[in-house]
């Protein structure tokens, strides 16, 4: 039983957010969390948020669901449009150059091991 939880439009750049994706991902549900809770990354408390919302949805999905098998079968972190976070910052000779800050769409889904 798969269950997914998708962010969209996160402020945080997606090679940050990779970093913290790639430190839970295959892991126990208890141990990703127990991981995101005391690491210093800024993607951390938002992964985590992540991951308690796709269990609330493996919940939704099955009652019965056993908390712990459930284990962190993909995330991703992939480059969201820029088009709402743009800055300009003034340059020599009247110019200005565009500052474009990092968004995200980040994805988790969770499996259960006992699954074949």
């Amino acid at each position: 039983m798969e269950a997914r939880a998708t962010l969209r439009y996160a402020r945080i750049a997606p090679r940050k957010a990779r970093v913290i994706l790639d430190m839970v991902r295959g892991k126990n549900v208890a141990e990703a969390i127990d991981e995101l809770r005391f690491t210093p990354k800024a993607a951390a408390p938002i992964v985590g948020k992540l991951l308690d919302s796709a269990i609330a949805n493996a919940q939704q999905k099955n009652e019965n669901v056993d908390l712990d098998n459930l284990f962190v079968k993909l995330a991703f972190a992939d480059k969201a449009p820029d088009r709402f976070m743009r800055r300009w910052r003034p340059r020599a000779q009247g110019r200005a150059t565009r500052i474009v800050k990092g968004i995200s769409h980040i994805t988790v889904v969770l499996d259960d091991r006992t699954e074949a």
